[in-house]
């Protein structure tokens, strides 16, 4: 990191991020557009609501989940070869989708093999992003993350009206060859020289054999991190809910197929504007150590939000219902991972982060199905909406209180102790730390993701 790189910070560089924009609007942005197919699916294979919705809950816990199975391609292969194997996989999938006969079908080819190959995509190009940028590289990162707001604006509108002129399976046909994009953006990624002329090194699998991709020992001995997770793993079975009922829950109750996809990309185009302002906000040194509390406070806005759809569900006012959400949601987006830095020292980071996926893609996975039982059974969407704000308010208490709580307790233990140097970075962690000396200097490691 400290050597000169070739082409960081240069003219290719900014390749490489118009890449990775296009990169996290075809991977993360694509799930956005899967409830505009959700009725002609139901239709199709005379499903019920539970079966129609695992389609995307297998597809958005794929992608958040295949976080450790990316680490170790990069690591084997580099960057450049993942990204072009995720979109190789997710135009696979999407080109077998149109030929499906069942929903089981549909379970494997768009939920598993789209899925994994959008993960692969994604992870591996913020990767290549980090290899790029050195000094702008806080830049490059929020500039890349748009392309997730893009990505989730022109999806929604995209699928109506091709829904509309040619059917779901041609569809799903033409998606296939789009999402083969994803190719392209990893051929830009080459990888990265030296001044010296060599290619930076990815590191062996055996130079990291002392740390581990699912962090045990951290969930077991760090209170704010242990917090945190269930915290965040509870949030995420009522989070994605709005994202897949909510266009279907609109035409049931007389909203233009048309305008029920528009309230999707309604969310996205707030979220383009927002986010920057959410992370600027959160930079404050005010907010320094504090970040969960208003991690906590966004959770709490969504589930609020969710009692407007309850109360009506006119197209103005699911229009409200919209703009609210999407404020809420990119404070969450912006301050998810910044507050699981604050929590966990980064040299145990990665391996956080990997349990932290997994625990979060379980409850993506069976969150949607399990309310859709609950429509199925009751005939009535707005129990979509109860559970939602049920889940997100009871994960914001309980993560704003028990911080709380564990900050006093953290204060009365350091009045006989020397405070911490960085508290914003160990102001929850029970852990003892062993010094560093200062002779030895630890790279620094940016990870970025979106929700």
């Amino acid at each position: 990191q400290a050597q000169v790189l070739d082409r960081a910070d240069r003219g290719w560089a900014w390749m490489v991020l118009l890449a990775a924009v296009l990169l996290q609007g075809l991977t993360l942005g694509f799930p956005s557009c899967i409830g505009v197919f959700f009725t002609d699916l139901q239709h199709e294979f005379q499903a019920s609501n539970s079966e129609t919705s695992w389609f995307p809950s297998i597809m958005v816990a794929v992608l958040h989940g295949g976080g450790p199975l990316c680490s170790i391609l990069v690591k084997r292969f580099g960057y450049r070869f993942a990204v072009m194997l995720g979109g190789l996989l997710s135009s696979v999938g999407m080109v077998s989708s149109s030929f499906c006969k069942s929903l089981g079908q549909l379970y494997i080819t768009a939920g598993l093999i789209t899925g994994l190959g959008s993960c692969f995509s994604f992870q591996a190009g913020v990767t290549a992003l980090g290899h790029y940028f050195v000094r702008w590289q806080a830049l490059a990162n929020a500039m890349a993350s748009t392309g997730v707001s893009l990505g989730f604006t022109l999806w929604p509108l995209l699928s109506q009206y091709m829904l509309d002129e040619m059917g779901w399976r041609n569809t799903f046909l033409i998606f296939g060859g789009i999402l083969l994009n994803c190719c392209v953006c990893g051929a830009i990624m080459r990888p990265v020289q030296l001044a010296s002329g060599s290619l930076v090194q990815l590191p062996r699998p055996g130079e990291d054999s002392g740390r581990r991709y699912l962090a045990f020992d951290i969930f077991c001995q760090n209170k704010g991190y242990q917090i945190y997770t269930i915290g965040v793993t509870w949030m995420m079975m009522g989070f994605v809910l709005p994202h897949v009922y909510l266009v279907p829950y609109a035409i049931q109750n007389g909203v233009e197929e048309r305008k029920a996809a528009l309230l999707i990309s309604i969310i996205g185009f707030i979220n383009i504007f927002i986010r920057p302002l959410t992370g600027l906000l959160s930079g404050h040194r005010i907010f320094t150590g504090r970040r969960i509390y208003l991690f906590s406070l966004a959770v709490l806005l969504c589930g609020l939000s969710n009692f407007i759809c309850i109360i009506s569900a006119e197209f103005s006012v699911l229009i409200v219902y919209c703009v609210i959400l999407s404020i809420a949601m990119s404070g969450i987006g912006a301050l998810t991972f910044q507050v699981l830095m604050d929590v966990v020292e980064m040299d145990r980071f990665s391996s956080a982060l990997g349990l932290f996926t997994v625990l979060e893609s379980i409850t993506l996975l069976i969150g949607p199905p399990l309310t859709g039982l609950l429509v199925d059974i009751t005939n009535d969407f707005h129990y979509v909406f109860y559970t939602s704000s049920f889940l997100l308010i009871s994960a914001a208490l309980f993560m704003g209180l028990s911080f709380c709580a564990l900050e006093k307790k953290r204060n009365l233990k350091e009045t006989t102790k020397v405070p911490l140097d960085n508290p914003s970075r160990y102001q929850y962690n029970d852990t003892p730390t062993e010094p560093q000396p200062e002779s030895q200097s630890t790279p620094a490691v940016v990870y970025v993701t979106s929700i």
